[in-house]
């Protein structure tokens, strides 16, 4: 750190937790002020939007006071960690109310708004500060102690606003690197999905369509505890990854059993889970490793003459997911049976050689929408990174 910037103590250099008698003695209490519930305080946003106004007569007995120009950050998991944090602007009267889990710091003379916001921000704070988190599980928060006596680097009212300048500038061109790479992300993806829903939509002559009653065996899986070690890999729910392809962590295990022929999985099958959040969701199977599915889980078997990978592309398809929520509509819990499944609707090309080369096909631009979201995905981990790295050294008088 410079040798020309001061280190002071957070609770000498701020109020933390303003007085509400302030409010009482500007404004009546039939007087409308912003009210900012924790939903509404953005995540490492400098300037947040104060959506709702209420009276202060509603909110002055339990909730949290600020003005324009404090700063608010959220004590409470997972919104501390998370970076619910900002500075308060444009609240109605000058004057907001907001959750019981705000530390609210108002800024002395000696320090800007924008300058203690950033250093609140910094990966430094925030990892003590998750550190020394106490309380129940869900509720821990950060002890009021801790905020008080953190040290600040202070430098002088000049270079604050330069650095402040510096991180405004530096900021705005990541968020806006950001947009483009995450704009980039979603064009990738819609391409990908408006090109497999055209597959199924814009049919050829040759093609049929059937409901997969007429079409499949709906086969459920083995019931049993999953253990570390087994005869067998035991395929769970949890063991299908975002994209429908089996995962090869935390791998579960099942004894040898009477009748285990029955449940064995061979490459190429299709694995449907019936209930919770992915209830519909189509994995297709593949591995070396002798396999069997679980309960949970349902094993799609074509009769005809159909190549079971063009079903999963289908499972992917927005027709087949209008179906799924059509026919699951109604249930208390994300659910979709065999008697269900057996409802859906697939159109298909007759021939298995034209099939294959649909499959072919979306394999291959499925494997090239995959590596631009690599490339786009670091280059969003990369941007991020920048921004912790320009925050650091901004607080170790480097920037």
């Amino acid at each position: 750190m410079n040798s020309n910037w001061q280190t002071k103590k957070l609770g000498d250099v701020c109020v933390i937790k303003p007085p509400k008698s302030e409010a009482r003695k500007t404004l009546s209490s039939g007087e409308l002020v912003s009210f900012v519930p924790m939903e509404d305080l953005g995540i490492f946003t400098k300037q947040f939007s104060a959506l709702q106004e209420r009276k202060l007569k509603d909110v002055s007995g339990s909730y949290t006071y600020f003005a324009n120009g404090d700063v608010l950050m959220a004590k409470i998991t997972p919104c501390f960690e998370n970076g619910k944090i900002g500075i308060a602007d444009g609240l109605k009267n000058g004057i907001g109310f907001g959750s019981s889990e705000y530390f609210v710091f108002r800024p002395k003379e000696e320090i800007y708004s924008d300058y203690l916001y950033y250093f609140l921000s910094t990966d430094d704070f925030r990892e003590e500060g998750r550190k020394v988190m106490s309380g129940a599980v869900g509720h821990k928060r950060v002890p009021k102690e801790f905020v008080e006596n953190y040290e600040i680097p202070l430098p002088s009212k000049d270079e604050q606003e330069r650095i402040v300048k510096r991180l405004d500038e530096v900021f705005e061109k990541v968020t806006r690197a950001k947009e483009a790479a995450e704009k980039n992300l979603q064009n990738v993806k819609e391409l990908f999905e408006s090109y497999l829903q055209s597959v199924f939509t814009n049919r050829g002559k040759n093609w049929d369509e059937q409901n997969l009653d007429t079409l499949c065996d709906i086969e459920y899986g083995y019931t049993d505890k999953a253990k570390k070690s087994g005869a067998y890999r035991f395929i769970r729910i949890t063991d299908t990854d975002k994209d429908g392809l089996l995962t090869q962590e935390n791998k579960m295990y099942v004894d040898s059993f009477k009748g285990v022929s029955k449940y064995i999985l061979s490459n190429g099958d299709l694995l449907m889970a019936r209930t919770g959040a992915s209830a519909g969701h189509v994995m297709f199977f593949e591995s070396d490793e002798e396999s069997v599915f679980a309960s949970y889980l349902i094993r799609i078997k074509f009769k005809k003459e159909i190549f079971s990978k063009l079903y999963w592309f289908y499972s992917r398809s927005k027709l087949y997911w209008d179906q799924v929520r059509q026919l699951s509509a109604g249930s208390a819990q994300p659910q979709f049976n065999g008697g269900a499944v057996k409802k859906i609707s697939f159109a298909f090309p007759k021939f298995i050689s034209e099939q294959k080369t649909i499959v072919k096909k979306l394999d291959e631009l499925l494997a090239e929408t995959k590596k631009l979201e690599k490339i786009y995905g670091q280059k969003l981990a990369d941007l991020e990174e920048l921004k912790k790295s320009v925050l650091s050294k901004a607080f170790h008088a480097e920037l």
